[in-house]
């Protein structure tokens, strides 16, 4: 029954797509690939917060393929708060050469195809994509979606349950043992997602 739903669903998005070109995102994946995906923003609101970055990087065979990754400077006609700039840093200098978002996206998503989508906070990333893809497509994302906190808290909640389970990234990293890699950018925050990942599905 959830499969139909699923389905359903499914094809009433493939049937809002404005420009067929993009219909590569409705079929089926044979690549044997996952992407990691990360957004950096101005705020945390996708009703009225821009996306400043986009970073990206494939998983294929349970290894991270590091030559592949994805990595885009936004726009922004917003300013940059102090407080997202000590988290990113991504200064208004720095997005003086950066790409008009339309380009950006298309870019994006020629990049993920139909491939799953693998994230932290995902549906944060996935809404910040949709608020671009749907005026510009007609669509919202189609790609099937894996939330790396609740993979973590599946496995975790079975030995401690009923506990008080942590589910922030920098907890998520230590208790996987994952480097942190230093500057929270987009790119750096999908590959330590892709390390948490495989963390966390080893021998699966």
């Amino acid at each position: 029954m959830f499969k139909f739903i699923e389905d359903f669903k499914r094809n009433q998005n493939r049937k809002k797509l404005k420009d067929k070109h993009f219909e590569y995102l409705f079929e089926e994946d044979t690549s044997g690939e996952f992407v990691v995906f990360d957004t950096e923003t101005t705020g945390l609101d996708p009703k009225k917060d821009d996306i400043l970055s986009i970073g990206a990087v494939k998983i294929k065979d349970n290894k991270i393929l590091t030559s592949q990754t994805f990595e885009v400077f936004i726009k922004n006609t917003q300013s940059i708060s102090s407080k997202s700039i000590e988290i990113h840093q991504i200064r208004p200098c720095d997005l003086e050469h950066a790409m008009d978002i339309d380009e950006a996206i298309k870019e994006f998503l020629e990049f993920i195809g139909s491939r799953p989508l693998i994230g932290y906070y995902l549906e944060f990333d996935v809404s910040m994509i949709n608020k671009y893809i749907k005026p510009m497509l007609g669509i919202s994302l189609p790609n099937k979606m894996i939330e790396v906190s609740e993979i973590y808290f599946d496995k975790t909640i079975e030995l401690i349950p009923q506990g008080n389970i942590d589910l922030s990234f920098d907890t998520i990293l230590r208790k996987c043992e994952v480097p942190d890699m230093g500057a929270h950018n987009a790119v750096n925050d999908a590959i330590m997602t892709a390390m948490i990942y495989l963390k966390l599905t080893k021998g699966k």
